[in-house]
């Protein structure tokens, strides 16, 4: 039974935002702090990512652990009248509610699978896709994950942008060992 009338509950679910989230402000304080600049809620998107980044074509979803259910392992449920259904075990940094456990099961299984989905076709689309979790941007570990963000924004960009090398087949003369200018010939 929910210990809030259904006034109160109305309430706290209408609080809940999906857009300039505490998480996805750390994030974006982080990156703009790095010199990366960024668009947001890009509509045209798979997804609506919270931040793009054109210049290295990468999306950032920033992702609560409990909406999204992260480290969730969804299991079919062993019960006999459970024929079908699929259950989530919570994890350390989001645990499932015991009143309406069906309703927030199917929800978060929803979320995981539309996820999926959008990533999938943002990489068909030749978008790189990096997700950060609400539980990575703890005060212990938000420099070290802003830092792993800045690195694979890097990567990805020098990746993407690097030089391409052919190589030749080797030839007789270059075969041979040639002395080198500053050498003197009694090698």
């Amino acid at each position: 039974m929910d210990r809030l009338t259904a006034q109160q509950r109305h309430q706290n679910m209408a609080a809940i935002r999906s857009k300039d989230t505490k998480p996805e402000m750390i994030v974006r304080r982080g990156l703009w702090k790095r010199g990366f600049r960024y668009r947001l809620n890009h509509k045209r998107l798979p997804g609506h990512p919270d931040l793009v980044l054109r210049k290295y074509r990468t999306c950032i979803f920033v992702n609560g652990c409990f909406w999204h259910g992260h480290k969730c392992n969804l299991t079919p449920d062993p019960s006999p009248k459970g024929e079908g259904r699929i259950d989530l075990e919570s994890s350390e940094c989001c645990r499932i509610p015991k009143t309406n456990r069906d309703f927030w099961v199917a929800k978060i299984s929803r979320n995981k699978e539309r996820d999926k989905e959008e990533q999938r076709k943002l990489a068909e689309m030749g978008w790189h896709c990096i997700t950060v979790w609400e539980c990575e941007l703890t005060p212990k570990q938000r420099e070290e994950t802003l830092e792993s963000i800045a690195f694979t924004l890097n990567h990805i960009w020098l990746h993407d942008h690097s030089a391409i090398v052919h190589y030749y087949p080797e030839q007789e003369e270059e075969s041979r060992q040639m002395p080198m200018a500053a050498e003197d010939d009694s090698v």
